[in-house]
């Protein structure tokens, strides 16, 4: 993407603001630079969010793997971080059931500018950084929730440890309209295991009602030994026939779009607060963003907070989710401490400790 550098006196216009960012992906994080959770999760062997930001690991039955956010990158590309699922318990003899699956789900909302099910429904180009030392086949898939529909590809990669950059045109799906709301409608998968209850079929390379069997038919496996690794960087899903180049967006507006769906706090603030009983007190916390939906919310660590009334500090016992409220935009929460005296309605001082054991996690995901 070119960039312009205007002068002091220059007027901003169209022509100069061609060029620029548009938003043309809809992935969310693809350069993997976003990272709230943590940057390594170990011991993997069912499905959650666990590093980087609306990357999904789903499955069953796959062995066990070590996800991380890694620096090794393709060369002179632009990207500072990957994605790297590594095998540490291998599972060369997968049950049918069996799967690994990485994938980001979108809100029915943020597509409906693909037409999906309408005659001008329009085609997705998936672009993306790869590599492995396991070669051979894999595949992506969409699934449509609303609808029950899939629609797969393969691609290889050729190379032993060698980044190789990877793009699968998808046609538009004139069928099965995407619900115009908050929740779940489509999902992009990149199969990394699969057991014959996805494979045993014909792979199902354009949209029709999803039959398990026809997802993933010729998928290597990667649990197959703990030598295994596979990384990936990169990914750009927009609606055209082509790929372009990867659209970078400011680390900042990565993050808020991150934080639509997560959002861990771990600033050491001080947050004004009031007693809700002499061994209870409570404050409000604003969200960066408006969440998708009215989060699930993990206090970790209170203790390590400090609150503060008439001049005397104390540590809070625990967090009482009973007493606390959510909205999307800001939640209050409520703190217990050993009795003060103080009584109710007193003001007084919450200080949040900057920590990553006592982080505040307001959890809004697919």
């Amino acid at each position: 993407m070119a960039i312009t550098r205007l002068g002091p006196n220059q007027d901003i216009t169209a022509a100069k603001i061609a060029g620029t960012i548009n938003f043309k992906n809809l992935i969310i994080n693809g350069d993997m630079s976003i990272a709230q959770r943590g940057t390594s999760a170990s011991g993997l062997t069912g499905a959650g969010y666990n590093t980087m930001d609306r990357v999904r690991t789903g499955g069953s039955s796959y062995g066990t793997f070590t996800q991380s956010q890694s620096t090794d990158v393709p060369t002179g590309q632009g990207f500072g971080y990957s994605l790297k699922m590594d095998c540490t318990t291998a599972n060369a003899s997968l049950s049918a059931g069996s799967i690994l699956i990485l994938q980001q789900r979108f809100e029915g909302q943020m597509l409906q500018q693909i037409k999906k099910g309408t005659a001008n429904a329009e085609s997705l180009t998936l672009s993306f950084w790869v590599k492995s030392n396991k070669t051979g086949t894999y595949i992506c898939d969409f699934y449509d929730s609303d609808n029950t529909r899939t629609i797969s590809k393969s691609y290889t990669i050729n190379a032993s440890n060698t980044w190789e950059k990877k793009t699968l045109t998808f046609a538009g799906d004139t069928t099965g309209t995407l619900n115009n709301d908050n929740n779940r409608s489509l999902d992009l998968n990149f199969f990394l295991v699969a057991g014959t209850s996805y494979t045993s079929g014909t792979l199902q390379t354009s949209w029709g009602t999803n039959v398990d069997a026809n997802r993933a038919v010729g998928q290597v496996n990667l649990a197959d030994s703990t030598s295994n690794e596979w990384f990936i960087t990169g990914v750009q899903l927009e609606a055209d026939t082509s790929a372009s180049d990867f659209e970078f967006i400011p680390y900042d507006v990565n993050l808020l779009r991150c934080q639509r769906y997560y959002y861990a706090h771990e600033d050491n603030v001080a947050r004004v607060g009031r007693q809700l009983s002499n061994t209870e007190c409570g404050y409000d916390l604003p969200f960066p963003n408006t969440m998708r939906t009215t989060p699930t919310v993990t206090y970790n660590s209170p203790s390590s907070d400090l609150v503060q009334v008439n001049g005397n500090n104390q540590s809070p016992t625990g967090y009482d989710s009973a007493r606390s409220t959510f909205g999307t935009k800001s939640a209050f929460l409520a703190l217990d401490f050993p009795s003060n005296g103080a009584g109710n309605n007193i003001c007084c001082k919450v200080i949040l400790s900057h920590s990553a054991v006592s982080k505040k996690e307001f959890d809004a995901e697919l």
